[in-house]
């Protein structure tokens, strides 16, 4: 049998897991050389191109001096960490990659811990040393000190390290002598990562992960845990509830290079995609017909914030969407909960609005974009954090936040999180940056990251993770600048634009379609005010002796969908169809 080595990538958002990946597949020579080559090959999703982020963990396999390496690319955003918990399982050892001049970030911390409790074996890669001013030897000390923190076994923190640039394609075990391949990565790999066992018995397969197609429907992927898959044969799928159902395996596949190849039979270690199983969840053990013995299931870190999720019912629904009813958005949101296992979905009194929990903004946000660009209108409300009751006190959740700003702005990112409760935890300088880090409540990080790159002129780098549940802090006592509404509807007129400019900043053009009851822009007070935009210049046969000034009119400020779900208030909805993002008041008299 030949020997397999499965292997996760983990790391901090954007500091290379996905472009490591492509180097890997180039090594070895699994692309055709003939076909336009794109880069960052695992992020096929459009969200992902755009975002520049992995969102859902991707498989790849290639053969290395007789080996069978497979690859896990995961995403590094602690708000997809039910991505990480649940293919790291896969794993026998994981790649820790990180930025030689960041160090351990937020999120480094959150998948390395996952990783160690699971008792793989990491190989640290120190990647970006290209970069100015970077520290390689210091970064290299600080994830000791991380996994001695995170306490990490001796075996683990005897770990191999490898340095190098996968954007320039080579890898070293000393960062000053610079290679032209990256093979000293791969040799570490057979070295360091233990060759998977083969476990004798009858067959286990845990399935991690989903896939789908449109000919042959839901496909199950994990990895054979104990004995041999075979197709054709008949096996027990033990389920949540305890419960068990018959099933029998139509077709393998195991992988090879950036696809899938047909097999009979996969032995134990392998990671496989099966097809032609019915009515299978994440976490259900494929197990022996006589004998069905389930694998424990992955436990989920909880959601920590909710949204109302209602149909939209503003005066210009179904004029962009094509799914704008109550059983459409019902349907599209319990069929996403069959693959993201870190969302909730509850039903209301009410047929047409749903809370739906997530990780964090970023994790909802996603759901919700995914949604707009299939064709979904719906309309959402302001993200709440969910609170707990422990010893008869109640609890929020809290975060850590890491802030790296200019020294001379430092004063003013540190002044905006503590007038929402944050507590500073560390400050020191980190190259020309100070780096601080903070403990803040959840919700004070609503709406905090465009203060902050506004207060510090777009200079501020944000990372946060979720820490754990701590008292309520109390109410914030920041001052919010009140909504213009419109009063009438129609196109806006450059004349009444004109004339309100010194009231606030608008969020619509000059001839744009409004509705009485949309947010059209910010007053500069707090107090909210309703203007008619529809108004046009009243005009006589009398010839005037002065002619008009040429208007002015500033440009409207552009809000993405996580700008909005941050910008909006507990009295308005945010409006979202494939076209259009609007807030709009949920009850305006006018």
């Amino acid at each position: 049998m030949q020997p397999i080595r499965n292997i996760a990538i983990i790391a901090h958002v954007d500091h290379g897991k996905t472009t490591l990946v492509d180097k890997i597949i180039d090594q070895a020579k699994i692309l055709d050389d003939r076909k336009e080559r794109t880069d960052l090959l695992l992020d096929n999703n459009d969200l992902e191109r755009e975002r520049g982020i992995t969102i859902l963990s991707k498989n790849v396999s290639i053969q290395y001096k007789g080996t069978k390496i497979n690859v896990i690319d995961t995403p590094g955003h602690a708000d997809f960490g039910g991505e990480v918990e649940r293919v790291l399982k896969m794993a026998d050892g994981v790649l820790l990659l990180v930025d030689a001049f960041e160090g351990p970030m937020p999120q480094t911390r959150f998948v390395l811990g996952k990783a160690l409790d699971l008792g793989l074996t990491p190989i640290v890669v120190v990647n970006k040393v290209d970069k100015e001013n970077c520290t390689p030897d210091i970064v290299h000390e600080k994830v000791f000190d991380l996994m001695f923190a995170l306490e990490a076994t001796e075996e683990q923190l005897d770990f191999a390290t490898v340095y190098g640039s996968a954007k320039n394609n080579w890898m070293s075990t000393d960062w000053r002598n610079q290679t032209d391949n990256i093979i000293p990565l791969l040799d570490a790999v057979l070295e360091s990562i233990p060759a998977t066992k083969y476990n004798e018995g009858t067959p286990q397969m845990q399935i991690t992960s989903l896939d789908f197609s449109a000919f042959t429907g839901r496909i199950a992927i994990g990895r054979v845990f104990r004995g041999d898959l075979e197709v054709g044969k008949e096996y027990m799928l033990c389920k949540s509830d305890g419960s068990t159902k018959k099933v029998r395996i139509k077709e393998l596949h195991v992988f090879e290079g950036m696809g899938k190849v047909q097999v009979e039979k996969v032995p134990c270690g392998d990671i496989c995609a099966i097809t032609g199983l019915d009515g299978f969840e994440i976490g259900d053990t494929i197990a022996d017909l006589e004998n069905p013995e389930a694998l424990p299931r992955t436990e989920i870190d909880q959601p920590t914030m909710s949204m109302l999720f209602t149909i939209n019912n503003s005066p210009f629904f179904g004029k962009e969407g094509k799914f704008v009813t109550s059983r459409h958005i019902r349907d599209r949101l319990f069929k996403e909960l069959e693959k993201n296992l870190a969302l909730k979905v509850e039903t209301t009194d009410s047929e047409d609005k749903f809370n739906v929990f997530g990780r964090g903004v970023l994790h909802l946000s996603v759901l919700i974009e995914t949604m707009r660009r299939e064709g979904y209108e719906l309309q959402v409300g302001r993200p709440q954090v969910i609170l707990k009751e422990v010893d008869g006190k109640k609890h929020e959740p809290m975060e850590t936040l890491s802030i790296d700003v200019p020294e001379e702005m430092a004063s003013k990112a540190i002044n905006l999180v503590s007038l929402r409760k944050g507590d500073m935890l560390i400050m020191e300088p980190k190259g020309d940056l100070q780096h601080l880090e903070f403990s803040i409540p959840s919700r004070g990080l609503i709406g905090l990251r465009n203060r902050i790159l506004t207060a510090t002129a777009g200079t501020a780098i944000i990372n946060h993770r979720f820490s754990e549940y701590g008292p309520y802090k109390g109410d914030f006592t920041e001052e919010v600048k009140g909504a213009i509404v419109s009063s009438a509807a129609g196109k806006a007129t450059a004349y009444a634009l004109n004339r309100l400019q010194d009231r606030g900043r608008f969020f619509i053009d000059v001839n744009q379609e409004i509705y009485i009851g949309q947010v059209i822009g910010e007053n500069s007070k707090s107090d909210e005010m309703a203007v008619n935009l529809i108004k046009g210049k009243q005009l006589t046969n009398m010839r005037k002796s002065g002619t008009d000034e040429a208007m002015k009119i500033a440009p409207k400020v552009d809000f993405s969908l996580e700008e909005n779900m941050e910008y909006i208030k507990a009295d308005e909805y945010l409006e979202v169809t494939p076209l259009s993002l609007r807030m709009r008041k949920i009850v305006f008299k006018g």
